[in-house]
């Protein structure tokens, strides 16, 4: 963690500062810090329904009487030696919590936000046993399965815990999808503060929401300084993993760039091959009789100059809507094919750089940064969740479905009205039918509308027939000719753990067991596969509610407890009851199909080859927290070790 400076600017310095604040955490981060809790004024108090617009939706006159109050309370901080007052009661700091939510009640909350956010600076989601201690002369190796943000997580608790490990990973480099992706305009849709580890906050992010590059440096310095690369081995692929009930062990069939095989036994397999590593390519005949160049998104070719070139993009999802801004300029006409236009957020600092008043507050006002996550972390989490839930009684639902996802709608509507105001023609084109949240909703700051206004652009809409030698041709016959095709389409997010080949219990395989619809006990175990934990696994992706890295974090200390159950225990396997993964699932699934991504026919990767959301998980952060603090041996098929 970055270390917090003292205070010596000037009055004017911080009053500079702080006008440059995001103001809604800044309040109750002063009153945590100096433990002046008449800061907290109800008439400064952020409104929860507007809290997803720029400043948490406060009016000129709210944000200049917070600025006052912070600006008196810092130089009060400074001209008392910078020193923090004691930490607050529970009382107190939940009434600090409610106050910065709108008034949520958060008491349920209280522990995993104490967590989450490591206001007394320990790392409280570490592992809590060591092999040494427990079972110093039990032999007990674990193989994790690539080296991206939970592999290398997964490597950290690993080594804390003095468990023995192996990580293998495919690509010459950590990063997993922050290594892969390195197309033009790549970043994360997600704020620094809430898409990066809890226990290794940084305040210098340079951006708001960082780019590929600086996400993969963050990756690599995490790797060197959990001191976990003399546990990886590069450039090699898992091809089988097999359990044999006879040994309790996994043999891990691998294969380097060279060619060479050889397997690695180990006692459990963590895999950690994400749910956006294998691109997915649109059935369209013709596809491959295209003789001009084409690539997809997810393995962009630098080699293919697209200058002055006439190219086709097919899709406009996440990727897309990033990328096709950057090349609109160079190329010489863009021809964008459209299936479904995506609902934009407002974003009006999506491409910028954190202002050096921002800055100087991240590393001069203790836990500022942190209330800073704190409000992202709700107002992007649960605090947002009802906003998508359908309410039965709601009409129509075809295009919300309730009245506050009609109310963001509306202002979802309002801004694509505005930014396409001058092009009316494309206005119809690019405002969703479906309801806001039933795909994932993508970030804007007005250039996907300047990318689509200028005049060497085409945004079509009719549905593509084939691709032929020279391009695309639509349904109505009209054949557009192009040099370039690049595939904005997205990845196979459903096909789990493809394209290795893993054998459980009685020679089960586990594709066929799934057959096309992947499942998993808190996307975590399966039954049948004693010791293989999923980590990023069914049903454990977000779609507005939070962040993929907390869900790692809650899923790897669910691992080290199931490891640490199985040293303390002298067993040697576990595996879930079919019973208790059933009735998850059966949960599961009532529940997408109460929220807008389930309720909602519009297509999407979240859902599998049989219509199933697989990917989602329905309910809060909360309770995914709570489930995954430590497994309940119940749960679970104990077996003993030899």
């Amino acid at each position: 963690m970055t270390a917090i400076e003292p205070i010596t600017e000037s009055d004017d310095d911080i009053r500079a500062a702080v006008g440059e604040a995001e103001v809604p955490p800044l309040l109750p981060a002063l009153a945590y810090l100096t433990g002046d809790l008449s800061l907290l004024r109800d008439e400064l108090r952020p409104d929860p329904l507007l809290s997803g617009l720029p400043q948490g939706g406060l009016t000129d006159d709210q944000l200049a009487a917070a600025r006052a109050l912070a600006v008196d309370a810092i130089i009060r901080f400074r001209d008392n030696g910078s020193r923090p007052a004691p930490l607050p009661s529970d009382t107190d700091l939940l009434r600090i919590m409610e106050y910065a939510v709108g008034g949520a009640a958060m008491a349920d909350y209280l522990p995993l936000l104490e967590e989450e956010l490591a206001f007394r600076g320990e790392d409280r989601r570490a592992p809590t046993f060591h092999k040494n201690d427990i079972a110093p002369d039990v032999d007990f190796t674990v193989v994790v399965i690539g080296a991206g943000m939970s592999g290398l997580l997964a490597g950290h608790r690993l080594r804390q815990a003095g468990v023995p490990f192996v990580i293998l990973e495919k690509d010459t480099d950590v990063g997993g999808t922050w290594y892969e992706n390195t197309y033009p305009g790549c970043r994360v849709d997600n704020p620094n503060h809430n898409y990066s580890y809890s226990f290794a906050q940084r305040h210098d992010w340079p951006l708001h929401f960082s780019t590929q590059d600086v996400l993969l440096d963050y990756f690599r310095s995490c790797a060197d300084v959990f001191e976990l690369r003399d546990h990886i081995r590069f450039q090699t692929e898992v091809l089988s993993a097999t359990w044999s009930q006879q040994n309790l062990r996994w043999t891990v069939r691998t294969r380097t760039a060279d060619g060479h095989e050889e397997t690695i036994e180990a006692n459990a397999v963590i895999s950690a091959v994400g749910q956006l590593n294998r691109p997915s390519y649109p059935n369209i005949p013709g596809r491959d009789s295209f003789e001009g160049a084409t690539f997809h998104s997810a393995r962009w070719d630098r080699d293919v100059d697209l200058r002055g070139a006439r190219v086709a993009v097919i899709g406009t999802g996440a990727s897309a809507v990033q990328f096709i801004p950057e090349i609109a300029a160079a190329v010489g006409e863009l021809l964008v094919f459209q299936r479904t236009p995506p609902w934009l957020g407002p974003t009006p600092d999506y491409h910028e750089e954190v202002s050096p008043g921002l800055k100087w507050l991240y590393s001069h006002v203790p836990s500022y940064s942190e209330w800073n996550r704190f409000w992202i972390f709700w107002k992007m989490g649960d605090g947002v969740l009802p906003g998508v839930r359908v309410d039965p009684d709601w009409e129509p639902q075809a295009s919300s479905v309730s009245a506050i996802n009609d109310f963001m709608r509306m202002m979802l509507t309002d801004y694509l009205s505005t930014e396409f105001a001058d092009r009316p023609d494309l206005i119809s084109k690019v405002v969703p039918q479906y309801p806001p949240a039933a795909k994932r909703l993508l970030r804007d700051n007005g250039v996907w509308a300047r990318a689509l206004k200028r005049d060497t652009t085409q945004l079509i809409t009719e549905p593509i027939r084939e691709i032929t030698s020279k391009g695309v041709v639509t349904v109505d016959g009209e054949e557009h000719r192009v040099d370039v095709i690049i595939y904005g389409t997205g990845f196979e997010a459903s096909k789990f753990l493809t394209p290795m080949r893993v054998t459980g219990r009685d020679g089960l395989d586990l594709h066929e067991e799934w057959n096309g619809d992947a499942r998993a006990y808190l996307g975590i175990t399966i039954p049948g596969f004693p010791n293989l934990f999923c980590l990023y696994g069914p049903n454990t992706n977000i779609v507005i509610n939070g962040s993929i890295i907390y869900f790692s974090e809650c899923g790897v200390r669910y691992v080290l407890g199931c490891i640490d159950l199985l040293l303390r225990g002298e067993h040697r396997a576990l595996d879930v009851r079919k019973d208790v993964h059933d009735e998850f699932n059966e949960r599961v699934d009532a529940e997408n199909r109460m929220m807008a991504w389930g309720a909602s026919d519009v297509n999407s990767w979240y859902k599998n080859d049989r219509g199933r959301v697989a990917q989602n998980w329905p309910f809060t952060l909360l309770e995914y927290w709570q489930r995954t603090r430590a497994p309940d041996p119940d749960d679970y098929e104990l077996v003993a070790g030899n």
